[in-house]
Order: structure tokens, then C-alpha cells, then sequence
């Protein structure tokens, strides 16, 4: 029996997600990445005696938005709590949190697997707080523990969070990287951060636990953080998984604890045991009195949340005919998702579109570590236009990608690329009749072949034409064309 068939997997997680606002969530000091340390700070986010803090009517009004996004229930009265540990980066030794009456509690959202499966994973909660600040390690190795010295930078203390609860719904390593990149996509869509990892907009910890399977209890839960990627939350689990999993077949008892994750050596290591809300001595936080969500206030916050991506996905398979895989690529993102729409609309070519999109723009944007379809240099329009060329007959499709290729480097009007490089598609029969003749008489032994049986020389004949005519030649008419001639 293998480790599969023997446990069975536990995954929570737990998401923290940084808010684009303008402001911090209880002062006026910018919520700006960056900038020289402990610039953005005031007496307020530093905690310092007689500061008041004051809600942010906007945090509020992106913390219901997202509730709704995620299927939640929306608290009618919300309040804020007091959450009190020390650490260096938090001044006040507590943080402004949300407990026991979070705004937004028990929703879902559905992950779709890569053959189509759906599965829907609980929210558990979704609460506003405010983030710490950032130590700063100073080391020649990278190792923390070798620091020589540690700084403080205030700056991000009081930036709005959400952290978003699941569910321990998720059965693998697989299933959680799903739910990020499903959870990621939603918050973009309604434009409430822009998740940007490397700045810490979005930060992940792990909860994880084995149990044999048919065992209704939870096993011994492990949680892991420092996790700066989607992909290393994959590995993570994975590792902590194989590692939970020996523990319990060697007879042994898996501590509960939190565990660090490092890259560079690819494991976890043990860096505290695990807290219990208990431990943080929760209590309502006393400048802050308790207030009400309005459903007018509410009423409005619906009307700006748009189609979602499962829902877009869904869509563009039904209305345009696209595979799960095509249409769960170009709905991850609302900008990708729009622009596949618009060119789609305008060359009446869903597919081509689709096809140009994955395999060229899509491709040459990850290469060049470019995130947003806006920054390149490729619209909607030309794309269509280049489509339109190619279905005309002006171009061919390895044409075309010379065309691309200028259009993504340069910008401009296919049209007019093709006419100043002279790229238009060579469809005259008495020229490309001319190419033909010129190649068979050139490789009697290719031509031999083919009539004696051996087909393959058939495509050494066309590229040997196509390579005449500077590719220009229509690839249709050229194979009609030789294999008349050949018999």
C-alpha cells in the first residue's frame, strides 16, 4: 500500500492581503511601497500615548467587497479587537485586529482541476487588521541567524490587510497552488490590491496535518510560513507532508508547531511551538467602538463587483467554443480576459485569437517577465488586424509571426508592416510555378524518391521552395502545385 492509499491530507490557508489604498487603515500616512525607512509613519501607526486611531472608510468598503466576492456573509454590526504579542517590527506590542465578529464570514470558492473537476473550498472568515512593520537583517551569508545587525523599518506598519481564512478543504499540494491562483485572479478582478508577492501585498502561511484514512479526526496541524511564491507553498506542503508522514509511520508524535520554510536548502525547519488564540489575549479595542454595515452601503459595493473568473471561464467556453484549458489561461486575468474579447469581436476568429494570444503574446510576456498585457506594445486592434491579414490570404502564418515579432518589439499597424518590408503573401501561380520548376530541377534525387514511394521528400521540396520565395510563397497553392507537377 502506498503513502497515498495509507494517509490522507489536510490543507488550510491562511492569506494575507495587502489593500491599495491610499491611506493606512487608522491614520493618513500613505500606503506607498517603498521610500526612505520610517518615512510614512505618525504617532498614530507608531502607537505613541495619546494617538487616536480613526477607521478608513475605504479599507471597510474593499473588506465588504471582497466578503461579497468570495460568497460570504457581510457582519451587519463589525468591531475591532485588540491582538497582543511582542515583536520588534509592531511598537505597540499588540495589533489591531478583528476576533470573535469579523466582517466577513462563511463563504467558498470554486477551483476547477486541470481535467475540468470542480471543487468548492470554504472561507472560513475574512477580517481587516493592520500589518507590522519590517525588520531588516543585516548578513553576509543571508542566513538570519547570522545577522550582524537588525534594523527596523515602520513603514508598513498600519498598511490595511485582510487575511482570508479557508477551510481545511484541500487534499494536496496541488489543490492549495489551485486555490492561490483562483484567489489571486478574484482580487484582481475587483481591484482591491494589487498582489504584488515580491512587495508582500499577498503572503501565505500553510496549515497542514496527515491522518489515516477513515479517521474523522484531524491530525497533530503544522504551520508553515515564509513562503514568498505560489510554487513554493507547492513545495513546502509537499516537503512537510513527506516529512509529517515518516514521523507517523515510524511510530513517532508530530509536534504541533510553526515551521519556517527555506528555499535554498528546500525543507522546514522548526521555529516556535504554535500559538492559540488564547495566547494573544484578544480583547475589544477600546478606540475603536463597534460599528454598523449598511445594506444601502452594501447595495452599492454589489454593483461594482464584475463577472468572476469561473463564471468568464465558463462563458468563453459556451459563447466561443474555446477548451477549459484556453479560456482558464486567458480568464486569469480581467485585462487578458478583456483584450482576448475585444480582438475576438473584431476579427470574428475566436480561436485564431486564442491561439495567438497562449502561444505568442502570452509566451513572449513570460519571458520577458512582463506581467500586464497593457505594457506591451501589441493591442487588441492589431492583433485582430494581423488575423484579418492572414485569413485574407496577404500573409501566411509563418508571415505572420515576422509581423509579431516587429508588432511586439515595435508597435504598429500590421498593414503597414507588411507593406514596408514587402511581406505580402505570394499567390500568383505562374510565379510560384517558376519557384516549383526551379527546385525540381535542382534535386532530381528528392524528386526520384517521392515517385519511387518515399513520400518524405515532399517536405524537403516545399521548404526548399518556401526558402526560394523568402517565405512569401502561399503554402497551399505551393503543395497543389508540386504534387500536380511530381504526378
Amino acid at each position: 500500500m502506498t503513502t497515498a492509499e495509507k494517509y490522507e491530507v489536510v490543507i488550510g490557508l491562511e492569506v494575507h492581503v495587502e489593500l491599495s489604498t491610499a491611506t493606512k487603515i487608522f491614520c493618513g500616512c500613505k500606503n506607498k511601497f517603498g521610500g526612505e525607512p520610517n518615512t510614512n509613519i505618525c504617532p498614530v501607526c507608531l502607537g505613541l500615548p495619546g494617538s487616536l486611531p480613526v477607521v478608513n472608510r475605504e479599507v471597510v468598503r474593499r473588506a465588504v467587497k471582497t466578503g461579497l466576492a468570495l460568497g460570504c456573509k457581510i457582519a451587519a454590526r463589525t468591531k475591532f479587537d485588540r491582538k497582543n504579542y511582542y515583536y520588534p517590527d509592531l511598537p505597540k506590542a499588540y495589533q489591531i485586529s478583528q476576533f470573535d465578529m469579523p466582517i466577513a464570514e462563511h463563504g467558498k470558492i470554486t477551483i476547477v482541476g486541470k481535467d475540468g473537476s470542480r471543487k468548492e473550498i470554504g472561507i472560513t472568515r475574512a477580517h481587516m487588521e493592520e500589518d507590522a512593520g519590517k525588520l531588516v537583517h543585516l548578513t553576509k551569508t543571508g542566513q538570519i541567524a547570522d545577522a550582524e545587525e537588525s534594523l527596523v523599518d515602520y513603514n508598513r506598519g498600519g498598511v490595511p490587510l485582510i487575511e482570508i481564512v479557508s477551510e481545511p478543504d484541500m487534499r494536496s499540494s496541488e489543490e492549495a497552488y489551485n486555490y492561490l491562483i483562483t484567489l489571486k485572479s478574484i482580487l484582481k478582478y475587483i481591484d482591491v490590491s494589487d498582489c504584488n508577492m515580491e512587495e508582500g501585498s499577498l503572503r501565505c502561511d500553510a496549515n497542514v496535518s496527515v491522518r489515516p484514512w477513515g479517521q474523522k479526526e484531524f491530525g497533530t496541524k503544522v504551520e508553515i510560513k515564509n513562503m514568498n511564491s505560489f510554487n513554493n507553498v507547492r513545495k513546502a506542503l509537499d516537503y512537510e507532508i513527506e516529512r509529517q508522514v515518516k514521523i507517523a509511520e515510524a511510530g513517532e508524535k508530530i509536534i504541533q508547531e510553526t515551521r519556517l520554510w527555506d528555499g535554498g536548502k528546500a525543507k522546514t525547519f522548526s521555529m516556535r511551538g504554535k500559538e492559540g488564540s488564547h495566547d494573544y489575549r484578544y480583547f475589544p479595542e477600546p478606540d475603536l467602538p463597534p460599528f454598523e454595515i449598511e445594506q444601502p452601503f452594501m447595495d452599492e459595493i454589489k454593483k461594482e463587483i464584475p463577472e468572476l473568473p469561473v463564471q468568464k471561464m465558463d462563458r468563453f467556453t459556451e459563447k466561443y467554443g474555446l477548451p477549459l484549458y484556453d479560456a482558464g489561461v486567458l480568464t486569469q486575468s480581467i485585462e487578458t480576459a478583456d483584450f482576448f474579447e475585444e480582438a475576438a469581436a473584431k476579427c470574428n476568429e475566436p480561436k485564431l485569437v486564442s491561439n495567438w494570444m497562449m502561444t505568442e503574446l502570452l509566451g513572449r510576456m513570460n519571458e520577458a517577465g512582463t506581467e500586464s498585457i497593457s505594457k506591451t506594445n501589441i493591442t487588441a486592434d492589431s492583433l485582430s488586424k494581423m488575423i484579418q491579414l492572414i485569413q485574407k490570404g496577404t500573409i501566411s502564418g509563418k508571415i505572420a509571426k515576422t509581423v509579431f515579432d516587429v508588432m511586439f518589439k515595435e508597435g504598429g499597424d500590421p498593414e503597414k508592416i507588411v507593406a514596408e518590408k514587402g511581406l505580402v503573401q505570394i499567390s500568383d501561380t505562374g510565379a510560384i510555378e517558376a519557384a516549383v520548376d526551379k527546385i525540381i530541377a535542382a534535386n532530381p534525387k528528392a524528386v526520384e524518391d517521392i515517385r519511387g514511394g518515399k513520400p518524405q521528400g515532399m517536405g524537403f521540396l516545399v521548404g526548399q521552395i518556401m526558402k526560394e520565395t523568402k517565405g512569401k510563397a502561399n503554402p497551399q497553392m505551393v503543395n497543389e502545385i508540386l504534387k500536380k507537377k511530381l504526378g
